[in-house]
């Protein structure tokens, strides 16, 4: 479908055109494996290798809770999101189609607050990654591994989108492998099967404490980590833009999306709060290592170390292409630096890049101030600002259906809509509610409402400015507002 049939003349579109009607081109290097291994391999990261035993340690066995109910919010949020981008893709994703179903308000909050967000993902990951380097190069300081890391994948990004992809397959195919192998060997653990190793049984999925042993709220302190955990699934959305084939792209990895999150997540969960006492999860190797530990088997758990700083580090990649890309997004449409939108000769968005990679150097500083304290800070900071773009997705979602619908055919189509959208609605409502039973989570959802009363306050200041520009142009030209692009009154 032709984006313009939806969003109106002022969209960017899939080519990347300037509101000025210069053509700024992405590049479009990305295939449809590399979509689809980017999509399985972008939540493998630090919500995974690490944030899994934080979330264990807040809430204990009853963390499966946690993860179940977020993974059925997630699975339905992916399904309304596969709905709109292969209608129409586009580099900004989510916060296009915010703008567009909701207001230039939303695009300019979504957008603005995902990139915040990953700001932040950008510094757990690389502190999570040069925490573990360190301990194998104890004379070498954490902030100068971290800033090595920076500075190499400063280089990747700035390279052609293709490169890019060919990185981020093989990095993927690296993490999809070994979480295979650790779901194998983790049920060979339980069943002690493998030599000088006991049945691991319920010993520690109902002992110490029981399933539940911090109640209620330990569920609702561990869910902050579990949303930051399923972050970077969405990414395969913004890389659309930059594919050969975006509608089969995003339908591809949506529909995996089921899955990837039964298996990689609920499987590895569940194996560690089998094997492991769930208040030593969150030890400083993190859970994955303790569990093969558990095997012993030779070289296992330090070959694991490896693989969890590849995983890092590859999640730290797409992280900076994500960023750069929604920065690069919200200024072309007028709503951040016109610097933004400058793109290198291969068509990557140089000066975006340059400005994710800064404050990966931030984060860098970060690690020299607060190397034990900030990994912790950032896990909990992001999950909630999670909450508040799936909400805006589920909103939009139901706001475009009947556009999309009277505009071409969906692609992808969101399932049971709209009740399904609703009930997503109503349970990410009802998960706010729970965190808020929290006193730790109750800060980070304050921090969150204030980060987000601040830049929604900027989008309208930012949106009514346009506006008038734009009927004041509209009177000097005689133009009128394309009719499928009128209804964008704020919900």
């Amino acid at each position: 479908m032709n984006p313009s049939q939806v969003t109106g003349p002022d969209t960017t579109g899939p080519d990347g055109a300037r509101p000025d009607g210069v053509p700024a081109p992405l590049g479009n290097g990305l295939k449809v494996r590399h979509l689809t291994m980017m999509g399985l391999g972008s939540a493998i990261g630090a919500g995974l290798f690490l944030g899994t035993g934080v979330g264990i340690a807040k809430a204990g066995p009853a963390v499966l809770i946690s993860y179940l109910i977020a993974g059925l919010i997630v699975i339905s949020v992916m399904r309304m999101l596969g709905e709109m981008g292969a209608a129409v893709p586009a580099s900004g994703s989510f916060s296009e189609y915010a703008r567009i179903g909701i207001g230039e308000w939303a695009g300019f909050t979504m957008g603005w607050l995902y990139w915040v967000m990953l700001i932040m993902v950008l510094g757990a990951e690389i502190t999570g990654a040069s925490a573990i380097v360190s301990g194998w190069l104890p004379a070498v300081p954490q902030w100068a591994i971290a800033l090595v890391f920076v500075t190499f994948f400063a280089v990747v990004n700035l390279s052609k989108v293709g490169n890019f992809g060919e990185f981020e397959f093989w990095f993927a195919a690296i993490k999809v492998a070994v979480i295979v192998g650790f779901l194998v060997l983790g049920v060979l653990v339980i069943f002690g099967v493998l030599p000088h190793t006991d049945p691991a049984g319920f010993t520690h999925f109902l002992g110490d404490g029981g399933f539940m042993p911090n109640g209620i709220g330990g569920v609702a302190a561990g869910l902050l980590v579990v949303a930051f955990a399923f972050g970077g699934i969405e990414i395969v959305t913004i890389a659309a833009a930059e594919s050969e084939d975006p509608e089969r792209s995003i339908a591809t990895a949506v529909r995996s999306v089921v899955w990837r999150i039964s298996v990689f997540y609920l499987g590895a969960v569940a194996i560690m709060v089998f094997v492991l006492p769930w208040h030593s999860a969150d030890s400083g190797t993190g859970p994955f290592v303790a569990v093969l530990d558990q095997a012993h088997l030779p070289m296992v758990s330090g070959l694991m170390e490896v693989v969890v700083v590849i995983a890092l580090l590859s999640a730290f990649n797409a992280n900076v292409y994500g960023t750069s890309r929604m920065a690069y997004s919200l200024a072309l449409r007028g709503d951040g630096p016109r610097v933004l939108t400058r793109l290198s000769r291969t068509g990557v968005p140089s000066a975006a890049v340059w400005l994710s990679v800064f404050f990966g150097f931030v984060s860098v500083l970060l690690n020299w101030l607060l190397p034990d304290q900030l990994l912790s800070i950032l896990l909990n900071a992001v999950g909630s600002a999670l909450l508040v773009i799936w909400v805006f997705i589920a909103v939009a979602q139901l706001r475009l259906r009947p556009r999309l619908e009277r505009a071409g055919t969906l692609p992808v189509r969101m399932w049971g809509h709209p009740y399904l959208t609703w009930l997503t609605l109503a349970a990410l409502g009802g998960l706010i509610a729970l965190m808020a039973t929290d006193a730790d989570a109750r800060k980070q959802l304050l921090s969150t409402l204030v980060l987000f009363a601040v830049i929604a306050f900027c989008g309208v200041v930012t949106a009514r400015r346009r506006r008038r520009r734009s009927n004041d142009s509209q009177a000097n030209h005689g133009q009128a507002d394309h009719p499928l692009a009128a209804d964008r009154s704020p919900v």
